[in-house]
């Protein structure tokens, strides 16, 4: 049987009464009005025109792709930021390749690199160890944006970051509202302390000024992993009355140390969480956790690498900070004696 031609550029050309540079420029959004940028590309899908990825590298100098490096997909925040990433750099013609750290970060590294010698026209990132010299290397060879934390070592890269000290003093003050005064802070064990991740010093800290007593769990970030952290805490004699946990996996993994000991979430235990995954509000009671405008990190990370990559941005910073919402999952504290005695 006879294969069917390629439709190519010049077949596009043809159809639309242009140059191929024109047509060129049309299916790259560059130089030529909007009305021919749609014009073009209605004609390329009606001849199944497929801009060949080998031959738009070896011109332009750019393979379309781009590296997301996450920490750890165990994180079910983190599995949702990759994919709402990749469609946000879809819509820019661009195309993700997604790698897992899985909380490694000799991993995180490895990785960092494989995708620079792969081409990538950028990487977008939610790096494990911010600090890590490496990053500077990768930066002053092709953009790089950060997401979550500052980059000491990385000047160059483009951030959008998390305001997680409002959100760490803000999650303290709705418990300390509820009478809570010993607290149990889980943190994912493969983050080191930043000033942007102030989980321990400054968590302990602001609960002492609160009369809270804060204790730093580390912790898995999946969430059969956080259950088995939070069983062990939940089992000490001096238990904590709430669990504040820095993401809702986690939350969810408190949920399920609750129900192995016999304990009741709130009465019992309070659980904060930090996502507003949308299973929050699908686990009974719903989850009090804090909001995050996914919609608004997203479109600052893949606008400022797209911008990066083409030239035309330069170094900014987003600071995005989160809102508090209060569900059932949190409740006025109750003393160690009301807990239940199978504990």
């Amino acid at each position: 049987m006879e294969r069917r031609r390629r439709a190519t550029l010049k077949d596009v050309a043809a159809a639309t009464g242009l140059s191929t540079a024109a047509v060129s420029y049309a299916l790259r959004g560059l130089h030529v009005p909007v009305e021919t940028q749609d014009r073009v590309r209605a004609a390329a899908r009606e001849l199944g025109y497929e801009a060949n990825p080998i031959a738009r590298a070896l011109a332009s100098g750019r393979t379309g792709t781009v590296g997301v490096l996450c920490g750890s997909l165990d994180d079910l925040w983190l599995q949702s930021l990759a994919a709402a990433l990749s469609r946000g750099l879809m819509e820019q013609d661009r195309h993700a390749i997604i790698a897992d750290s899985a909380g490694d970060p000799d991993r995180e590294r490895m990785l960092a690199m494989r995708l620079r010698d792969q081409q990538v026209d950028g990487v977008l990132a939610s790096p494990l160890d911010p600090a890590a010299t490496f990053w500077g290397d990768i930066s002053a060879e092709i953009p790089v944006v950060t997401i979550g934390d500052a980059m000491p070592a990385a000047p160059r890269a483009g951030c959008v970051l998390f305001d997680n000290r409002y959100g760490v003093a803000t999650g303290l003050g709705h418990l300390a509202e509820l009478g809570h005064r010993r607290v149990a802070l889980l943190r994912h064990a493969a983050l080191p302390s930043t000033p942007d991740r102030p989980a321990e010093t400054f968590a302990r800290q602001h609960g002492a000024e609160l009369g809270m007593d804060v204790m730093a769990v580390s912790s898995p970030a999946s969430v059969a992993g956080a259950a088995a952290a939070a069983e062990e805490v939940l089992r000490a004699p001096d238990a904590p009355t709430a669990m504040f946990c820095l993401s809702d996996s986690m939350a969810f993994g408190c949920y399920l140390a609750a129900h192995r000991l016999g304990l009741d979430v709130p009465r019992d235990v309070s659980v904060l969480g930090y996502d507003d995954r949308e299973t929050a509000e699908l686990v009974v009671p719903a989850l009090t956790t804090f909001r995050w405008d996914a919609d608004g990190i997203v479109a600052a990370a893949v606008t400022q690498l797209v911008a990066a990559i083409d030239g035309s941005g330069e170094h900014r910073t987003r600071v995005f900070r989160p809102t508090l919402v209060a569900r059932d999952s949190t409740a006025p504290a109750q003393t160690p004696s009301g807990r239940s005695s199978s504990v």
